[in-house]
């Protein structure tokens, strides 16, 4: 890795401005940030000082061979490598050998284009990325509200832990630094780790305010071109061009640490993501809509960036909208997470990208679970919220009191 070899090479420890004039152009400050941050989580470099006196020197026995990262080119869609390790026992052997070729060194695996008879292959209610005995598994575990409850009842019900658990793990498959009590007390206390106002801060603001609408507007809409595209616009608000937030781009992107080449056209780009959105509205399973919703979306490419964000939070509009439990992202490891994706972009094979969501989504369940029971949660006061509501309405608009308030309950 760049980063690494440069600070082996150094005597003093650097600054970040420092380390960037000493890196090839090309190299964007936010990757760099990342990968800094990932490189002092992993033991491999030592950080000293805080905000502008952060300086950064390679740790003894830190070797270069063991890099990871590719150079990220602007305009791109960032994704991380993945490391060449071997996944873990929650994977088949079909996801075993897409993510053992994916690891391979880029100039052993062949490059390629988006290809659209994939999306027009999908049969919805017929084709299916999820076995029938996955689904099973996550439909015995994942209902939380009653059959006959207002779409986005549970979602309410979990709101905080939904913000904070969906923002850090969101973030933290793009290599954000946050930890998930600075990323609690950012989204619930408004409070910034350092009371630093960077990129990172930015994009798990952008994640509360996109979660926020996904519960109070995407629940109602369901899934839709035009929902895709707000959802894109809150989460890439600030991070990328105003033009290009919430806006299918109108130019080509490459993918880091992958040989895969999108579409660049952008009529073509927007009649695939219309595409995209009718077949998953037509899709009458959640988990398999949520799915689809999840690879296609990152497979397409329609942003200039935060593509794979977009993604991630769209999948979750299913669910919530049938009271499930929602996909967080917990305990999914961010290399086997970048493997199942270079896996759909270079193999369209979703089978990796499927078994870390069962796996992932599964644990969420048991641990919604005691959330709720530790907070005492009282399913009637959610249940009649309406009748609730309107009864609190009519109170303050008859001014009742005394025998009119008995009557009025």
């Amino acid at each position: 890795m760049a980063v690494l070899e440069q600070l082996d090479g150094q005597s003093d420890a650097l600054s970040l401005p420092e380390l960037m004039c000493l890196l090839p152009a090309g190299f964007a400050e936010r990757s760099v940030r990342r990968w800094l941050a990932e490189l002092v989580e992993e033991g491999r470099v030592a950080r000293t000082g805080r905000k502008r006196a952060t300086r950064y020197r390679a740790m003894a026995g830190s070797s270069t061979a063991q890099s990871h990262e590719a150079t990220e080119t602007q305009p791109a869609a960032s994704t991380r490598a993945p490391t060449h390790r071997a996944p873990g026992p929650l994977f088949g052997k079909a996801a075993i050998e897409a993510m053992a070729y994916v690891r391979q060194p880029l100039f052993q695996r062949q490059p390629v284009a988006y290809d659209a008879d994939w999306l027009a292959a999908y049969d919805p209610n017929h084709t299916a990325y999820f076995l029938a005995g996955e689904v099973a598994r996550l439909e015995a575990q994942g209902r939380r509200a009653s059959i006959g409850d207002p779409a986005g009842t549970y979602a309410r019900r979990i709101y905080n832990r939904l913000l904070i658990d969906l923002s850090y793990h969101s973030s933290r498959l793009e290599g954000n630094s946050y930890s998930l009590l600075d990323t609690e007390r950012l989204v619930i206390d408004g409070k910034s780790a350092d009371g630093k106002l960077d990129l990172e801060t930015v994009m798990i603001v952008n994640h509360k305010e996109a979660i926020r609408h996904l519960v109070e507007q995407s629940l109602r809409r369901g899934v839709g071109y035009d929902e895709i595209l707000t959802l894109h616009y809150l989460l890439s608000d600030a991070l990328v061009t105003a033009e290009h937030s919430g806006a299918v781009r109108d130019h080509g992107v490459r993918v880091g640490a992958s040989t895969y080449i999108p579409l660049e056209d952008r009529t073509r780009l927007q009649r695939q993501l219309h595409t995209v959105a009718e077949k998953a509205a037509a899709i009458a399973n959640p988990y398999e809509q949520s799915l689809f919703l999840l690879i296609h979306i990152a497979y397409l490419q329609a942003f200039t960036d935060v593509n794979k964000r977009t993604s991630r939070l769209c999948a979750n509009i299913p669910l919530l909208r049938h009271n499930l439990v929602p996909l967080s992202f917990n305990a999914v490891d961010k290399d086997d997470y970048a493997a199942a994706v270079i896996a759909v972009y270079e193999l369209k094979e979703p089978r990796p990208m499927a078994e870390l969501y069962a796996a992932s989504y599964l644990r969420t369940c048991a641990e919604y679970d005691a959330t709720v029971e530790a907070s005492g949660f009282d399913a009637v006061r959610v249940r009649y919220r309406r009748q609730r509501r309107d009864a609190v309405a009519e109170i303050v608009a008859n001014v009742a009191v005394g025998e009119a308030l008995a009557r009025a309950r």
